[in-house]
């Protein structure tokens, strides 16, 4: 079993910054890709960035620039420094794990509880 922790959202002005952190644990044997997931109210949830546990990036358009994502390995942790945040940037974020468990099974996702992210004009 793992589990994702999110922490790190808020209530922020327009122009501001925060920094959301995800910490997986449980039975784990290794993460590849860790990502940032967003869904807005009435929308579908969409990508926001991923990283390789080799430290490849990947990022949506609409955060490139702003949003920086980054990992430590060693405690199976995610991070996602968000900086000139706008209203649109509204959302609750999920985090991304894709985990080995056993030397014998297959990667499998998890997801994290969520963390609200509002942003204020």
């Amino acid at each position: 079993q793992v589990q994702l922790v999110e922490s790190g959202g808020g209530l922020v002005q327009e122009g501001g910054s925060l920094r959301l952190s995800c910490a997986a644990s449980g039975t784990i044997l290794t993460i590849n890709s860790m990502g940032w997931y967003r869904q807005a109210p009435g929308k579908e949830r969409e990508l926001v960035a991923t990283i390789t546990s080799g430290g490849s990036t990947n990022y949506a358009d609409f955060v490139k620039g702003r949003f920086t994502i980054s990992r430590d390995n060693a405690k199976n942790t995610v991070y996602l420094q968000m900086n000139s945040l706008k209203p649109d940037d509204t959302a609750v974020y999920y985090c991304y794990a894709n985990v080995q468990v056993f030397w014998y099974s297959d990667y499998v996702g998890s997801w994290g509880q969520g963390t609200q992210v509002t942003v204020s004009s």
